[in-house]
């Protein structure tokens, strides 16, 4: 039976690779991005679909590259293995970056938050080579975490040359890799703290401080946008993975391929009101909530919580009962130690008539170590003596 449910969930997760988003929520929409070569509108907590427009075509990201740049950052501050308040020394490869920049020389050093800041609000490409190497030691090796990521997220018909998005013939991804990896960064809920700032400054204690103004303007013109990042080459022209939340509903909405900034930034903010003025969604889990527990065979401890680590929301179209949609908790039962934080061990469907609208992974709360032959031995002995009570 064991062994059964783990070839189910196996199964599970090789279709979950193999969608990498939720399903079409819409079916036929109008052409919401007629101007875009490419673009996708998905509502974050469940990643469904419910606008795309040639959403597999491989086309020149820009700068939207950094969204990856920022999300391995995000996670690597999240293991501790750098701190915002960290110093990280610009390189003279760094300073020599062209195109958007912060102007970083050779030497300089900087925080990773106003490194952070340079990326997410001004679209430094210094910035994003200096990090790359505080991170990896060179960029080239952190093109490679790049490239991994991407795999893991599922995103299939994406592949980096470098953290910027400066122009190179195999550096490529679509609207539908871009709203895979868009969704992942959000869910480090620090990253909007930088993605949604509209001004700031850098260097503001020197002599001569340094003015941000954010390349996504809709930060400060649309009601709810707190992020992601523009994009623009002469290649790609212009481009925008943008996010907006309201009433507890957040929608993530990718254009490629646009002819200016006013056409793009009309698009978007076109998709945008589609998305609240036809959907709305109904919290079910919060970001940690525990869904079950489960077991875990030969761990230093029996037992663990599963959790979502995420917001899990029903969506709905505006009218419709919410009592119309099932949701199921696929688990393993039991699961054998060691097993990772990072490890998805579940999963929570929702389904509309018996058709799944979205699927959301779940995990431990925390890693279960294996245990030794002590620790078997001293349970072995309490259970015993227990019985014998």
């Amino acid at each position: 039976m064991k062994k059964f449910a783990r070839v189910f969930l196996l199964l599970f997760t090789c279709f979950t690779l193999m969608l990498s988003q939720g399903v079409v929520f819409a079916e036929s929409n109008p052409d919401l991005a007629p101007n875009a070569k490419s673009a996708i509108l998905i509502e974050a907590d469940s990643g469904t679909i419910l606008f795309e427009k040639n959403s597999m075509e491989k086309l020149p990201p820009a700068s939207i590259t950094k969204v990856m740049t920022m999300l391995l950052i995000m996670e690597a501050v999240e293991r501790d293995e750098i701190k915002l308040s960290d110093k990280v020394r610009t390189s003279d490869r760094a300073a020599s970056m062209g195109g958007s920049q912060i102007f970083l020389q050779p030497g300089e050093e900087m925080t990773v938050e106003d490194m952070l800041k340079g990326i997410a609000i001004a679209s430094g490409n210094d910035a994003a080579v200096a990090m790359a190497e505080h991170i990896s030691g060179t960029e080239e090796a952190f093109v490679a975490k790049m490239n991994e990521r991407a795999k893991q997220l599922g995103m299939k018909n994406t592949h980096f040359v470098n953290t910027n998005g400066l122009p190179s013939p195999d550096h490529y991804t679509t609207a539908m890799d871009i709203s895979i990896m868009s969704r992942e960064l959000l869910k480090h809920q620090l990253v909007t703290k930088y993605t949604g700032i509209y001004q700031d400054y850098l260097r503001k204690e020197s002599a001569s401080p340094f003015w941000l103004v954010n390349t996504n303007r809709l930060v400060r013109f649309y009601e709810g946008v707190d992020g992601l990042k523009t994009g623009y080459t002469q290649e790609a022209k212009f481009c925008i993975t943008a996010t907006a939340k309201r009433n507890n509903m957040r929608v993530i909405a990718v254009v490629l391929g646009e002819p200016d900034t006013k056409t793009r930034n009309a698009e978007i903010t076109g998709m945008f009101d589609y998305g609240f003025n036809h959907y709305q969604v109904h919290p079910v889990w919060k970001k940690g909530d525990v869904v079950k527990q489960i077991s875990v065979d030969k761990g230093k401890e029996t037992k663990v919580n599963i959790i979502t680590t995420q917001p899990v929301s029903l969506l709905t179209k505006k009218g419709d009962n919410p009592n119309q949609y099932n949701k199921e908790i696929v688990l393993l039962d039991k699961m054998d130690a060691p097993l990772q934080q990072s490890q998805v061990v579940g999963h929570i469907i929702i389904k509309k008539e018996g058709k799944e609208i979205s699927r959301i992974d779940l995990f431990p709360d925390k890693t279960v170590e294996k245990a030794n032959t002590w620790d078997i031995l001293n349970r072995t002995t309490k259970n015993i003596l227990f019985q014998n009570r």
